[in-house]
């Protein structure tokens, strides 16, 4: 059987040329799948306690996590493209980020200001050990691409965990 042009390209698999190994693609393109999972659970969970912040601090704290959850998702497309660029797939549904995901959803129907900060800023810090395992893994395959990438989340997850501390600083 023969196909058309179009059918042809359509049944074709997404492969991009890559100077990395086969290994390397697979590896990588999987840990940043599973990496983008948790940033957009991060992402909803921020925007969650953003939407249902409350208190005398709401205003303060409503701008941080607005701040915060623009930075987070600004990462995703970014996340997703690498895991392209290199030659492999990445996310496809909200079931597949909930197959994925690491860092836990929050549903309850109030939560302080408090605690939600301090689940937040756990969060980040969870996220930014993934994202030193991620970086490992592409020193590993000598990815370098990837990993500068990485050294910049790190460092804004850093930030956003501090920031996090010292909004709950002597806070009970």
């Amino acid at each position: 059987m023969s196909h058309t042009p179009a059918e042809t390209r359509r049944l074709s698999p997404l492969k991009t040329p890559s100077s990395l190994s086969t290994n390397a693609t697979t590896d990588i393109s999987a840990a940043l799948t599973a990496l983008l999972a948790d940033v957009f659970t991060l992402y909803v969970k921020t925007k969650n306690f953003h939407w249902h912040m409350s208190g005398p601090h709401f205003r303060d704290y409503h701008l941080l996590l607005d701040e915060q959850a623009e930075q987070i998702f600004a990462m995703t497309d970014d996340i997703a493209e690498r895991a392209r660029k290199i030659g492999g797939t990445t996310l496809r549904s909200i079931g597949q980020i909930a197959r994925q995901q690491r860092l836990l959803d929050n549903d309850a129907d109030f939560v302080t200001p408090e605690d939600m900060l301090s689940e937040l800023r756990e969060d980040n810090v969870q996220l930014v050990s993934l994202l030193r395992e991620v970086h490992d893994l592409c020193d590993e395959h000598n990815d370098v691409a990837t990993a500068s990438l990485i050294e910049n989340w790190i460092d804004e997850g850093e930030r956003r965990t501090w920031f996090l501390f010292e909004t709950t600083r002597g806070q009970k």
